[in-house]
């Protein structure tokens, strides 16, 4: 297991804290999401085969942007 946490830009309600947590949740092997819109950060907890790439993509896929 591996915990990161994700910048995230473009959260600005508990709503979107919420569809970016059900988005990450459907990822295989991650097992704990925690977004944060007011800190516009995510914190994921996964194991080791999911990339970070996996859960930025995720993240874009839901509508909104990852910070570099």
């Amino acid at each position: 297991m591996n915990r990161r946490t994700i910048r995230v830009t473009g959260m600005a309600c508990g709503g979107c804290e919420q569809n970016v947590e059900s988005a990450l949740g459907k990822v295989e092997g991650v097992t704990r999401v925690d977004a944060d819109h007011e800190e516009g950060a995510v914190e994921v907890v996964a194991d080791d085969d999911v990339t970070d790439e996996d859960v930025e993509a995720t993240i874009e896929d839901a509508g909104y942007d990852v910070a570099a």
